[in-house]
C-alpha cells in the first residue's frame, strides 16, 4: 500500500548528510543498492529498500523517499529517469526485468534509526539475525529507544513470557509497521502537516503506485 502525494512538490535540493540505513540488503540486491543509492542522493532523495522478485515476470523495485519521508509520483518518475540508465550501465541485474520505483508506503519498511523514533507508538513486525531472547520473529508496539536498542512491547506475549523485548537496532534484518486504523490516521496528519509545509492546498488525491 504506497500513499503517494500526487501534487508535484518543489525540486529537492541534495542533503548534506544523510542518515546511514541500519537495516541492507544483501546478494543481488545489495549491488542493486550500491548502483542506485549514489544517483538517489545526488538528487536529493534516499533509498528505502531495493529489491529484486518475481512478480509479473522479474521486477526491481526501487522504494526512495525525500528526506521528509515524503514521495510524490513525480518524484518517482524523476528517480526512475534517473537510475535506468546507470542500471543499464552498471548492469548488476544479468536478466531483463521491470523497473518498479515506489514511495515506502503507509506499513513502511523501518531502516533508518528516525524511522523507529518518528513511529513510536505505532505497530510493527520485525526479524532479527540473531535469536533475542529465544526468538527471531517479533510483533509488537514500538514503545521507545534507548541507547542503540529498541524497546517493543509484544502484542502475543504470554502471561509467563516478557511483556517487551528490548531488541538492538544492529539485529535488526527487517522491519516493518503493521498497517492499523491508527498509523492511516497518524500518515494521513502528518501528509496533511506536509502539504501546508510544502505550500500545497489540502486535498484528498493521494492514489497508489
Amino acid at each position: 500500500m504506497d500513499a503517494l502525494i500526487d501534487t508535484p512538490l518543489e525540486p529537492v535540493a541534495p542533503h548534506d548528510r544523510a542518515e546511514e540505513r541500519l537495516v541492507r540488503e544483501d546478494g543481488v540486491d545489495a549491488r542493486i543498492a550500491a548502483v542506485v543509492a549514489p544517483v538517489l542522493e545526488d538528487m536529493g532523495y534516499r533509498l528505502v529498500r531495493a529489491r529484486l522478485f518475481d512478480h509479473n515476470g522479474l521486477t526491481l523495485q526501487i522504494m526512495a523517499e525525500r528526506p521528509d519521508g515524503t514521495m510524490a509520483v513525480s518524484d518517482c518518475e524523476a528517480v526512475s529517469k534517473a537510475v535506468s540508465p546507470v542500471l543499464d550501465v552498471e548492469d548488476p541485474v544479468s536478466q531483463a526485468y521491470n523497473l518498479e520505483v515506489s514511495s515506502p508506503g503507509i506499513d513502511r519498511p523501518l531502516v533508518r534509526r528516525g524511522d523507529f523514533e518518528i513511529w513510536i507508538g505505532h505497530r510493527a513486525k520485525i526479524e532479527t539475525a540473531t535469536l533475542i531472547e529465544g526468538r527471531k520473529r517479533f510483533k509488537g508496539t514500538l514503545a521507545g529507544l534507548k541507547d542503540d536498542t529498541l524497546i517493543l512491547r509484544r502484542l502475543d506475549a504470554l502471561k509467563d513470557e516478557p511483556q517487551e523485548n528490548n531488541i538492538p537496532l544492529a539485529s535488526v534484518a527487517s522491519a516493518s509497521l503493521i498497517l492499523t486504523d491508527e498509523l492511516i490516521t497518524e500518515a494521513l496528519k502528518r501528509d496533511k502537516a506536509l502539504r501546508a509545509a510544502n505550500g500545497l492546498a489540502d486535498g484528498t488525491d493521494d492514489q497508489d503506485n
